[in-house]
C-alpha cells in the first residue's frame, strides 16, 4: 500500500533538538538535528524547529502531514501546551509552544513531557507492547514516570501525573526533585551520582577512601557510567551505592503497585543498561513491601527502545494526539 500521510515527531533537549518524520507504523523517513543553544533563548530553537518542519513538508509534500508531536522536559502543562521552566532549558519560561508552531503549520499539534511521550513509545513499540496498565520509568537525569492506565495515557488534571520522583522515600539523603531523601535522589543518575559524593566525602573527612575516588579533587569526576561499570565488575564500593538505589527502587515500585495495580512497570536508562545490578533487591524489596496479588501481577521490565526512544516518543505523541481527536469527532 502506498504511503498516504506522515507524522512530525519533535524532541527537544537541553543539547539538542530533533524533528523527525515518520509513519504511524513508526518508520522513519527522515530525521533532522541541531543544537539546542539554550544560552540564545527559546525562540532560536523554535524558528530552527518550524524551518524544519517546512523543509519536511516541502520534502513530502505529496504526503499528508496528520499532527505534530512534541517530548519535552517539563514542567509543562500538556493542555495548554505551555512550557514552564524546564531546568536543561534554561529561559523558556512560560512558552506557548504549541500554539506558536499550530498557528504557524495549521496542523494538530500535541506535547508531552519526556516521561509521558516515552510511556507512550515503550507501550506502543516496546517493552510495554500489549499491556493495558503499564507505568513508565525515566531512571536517567532524573525521574519521572509516564501512566498507561486501562489503555490510555493518564495526565492528571493540569499534566502533572506521574512526578514519582517527588516522593519522600527517607527523612536524608541525597536531594533530588528538590527534595532530600526523594525517590529521585535515590533512583536516578544524578542520584545515585551525589550518593557517591557524600559517601566519598564522608570517608574522605575521616582520611580514608573509596576505590572510586581517593581525593577531594575527584569528587567532581564521579560519573553513573564509570560506578555501574565498576559495580559489574564486582567492586564493593561501587555496590553498595546499587545496593541502596535497588532497595529504594523496591519501596518506590512497592508503592507503585499498591496504588495503581499495574500489570507492567518499565523502567529506562540506568536500569535499562544495568538491570542485574538492581533486580535481586528490588523483588526482595517488593515481596516484602507490596501487596501480594498486585505484585504477582505485575513485571518489572527494562525499556528496549533504547537510543531511538526520542524519535519515537516524539511521533507517538503525535500519534496519539491524532487518534484522540479521531475518536471525539
Amino acid at each position: 500500500m502506498a504511503l498516504k500521510d506522515y507524522y512530525i515527531g519533535i524532541d527537544i533537549g537541553g543539547t539538542k533538538c530533533a524533528v523527525s518524520a515518520g509513519t504511524d507504523q513508526m518508520e522513519i523517513l527522515h530525521r533532522m538535528q541541531f543544537a539546542t543553544h539554550p544560552e540564545k533563548g527559546p525562540f532560536y530553537a523554535i524558528d530552527k524547529i518550524i524551518v524544519s518542519i517546512k523543509e519536511l513538508n516541502k520534502k513530502y509534500k505529496m504526503l499528508q502531514l496528520k499532527s505534530i508531536g512534541i517530548s519535552c522536559g517539563g514542567p509543562l502543562n500538556s493542555k495548554t501546551g505551555i512550557i514552564h521552566s524546564p531546568p536543561n532549558l534554561p529561559g523558556w519560561d512560560d512558552i506557548p509552544i504549541v500554539s506558536m508552531i499550530k498557528e504557524k503549520m495549521k496542523t494538530p499539534t500535541f506535547i508531552q513531557n519526556d516521561a509521558n511521550a516515552c510511556a507512550l513509545a515503550e507501550w506502543k513499540f516496546g517493552a510495554g507492547k500489549g499491556s493495558k496498565n503499564m507505568v513508565f520509568l525515566t531512571f536517567g537525569t532524573g525521574l519521572g514516570a509516564g501512566l498507561i492506565l486501562d489503555g490510555r495515557l493518564y495526565t492528571g488534571t493540569n499534566g502533572s501525573a506521574g512526578e514519582v520522583g517527588h516522593i519522600r522515600l527517607a527523612d536524608d539523603g541525597p536531594v533530588g526533585f528538590n527534595k532530600a531523601g526523594s525517590f529521585e535522589g535515590f533512583c536516578s543518575g544524578s542520584g545515585i551520582t551525589k550518593l557517591a559524593k557524600l559517601k566519598a566525602e564522608e570517608k574522605l573527612n575521616k582520611g580514608e577512601k573509596l576505590s572510586y575516588c581517593d581525593s577531594y579533587d575527584k569528587l567532581q569526576g564521579i560519573t553513573t557510567f564509570q560506578l555501574a561499570k565498576l559495580a559489574n565488575a564486582g567492586d564493593e564500593d561501587a555496590l553498595e551505592l546499587f545496593n541502596i538505589s535497588a532497595m529504594k527502587l523496591g519501596a518506590g515500585l512497592s508503592i507503585i503497585i499498591d496504588i495503581l495495580n499495574p500489570e507492567r512497570i518499565v523502567i529506562g536508562s540506568v536500569y535499562a543498561r544495568n538491570p542485574q545490578l538492581f533486580n535481586t533487591l528490588v523483588n526482595e524489596i517488593i515481596q516484602k513491601e507490596a501487596l501480594q496479588g498486585a505484585a504477582n501481577v505485575c513485571k518489572i521490565v527494562p525499556a528496549e527502545l533504547g537510543d531511538n526512544v526520542g524519535n519515537i516518543a516524539s511521533l507517538s505523541v503525535a500519534i496519539n494526539g491524532y487518534s484522540l481527536i479521531s475518536i471525539s469527532k
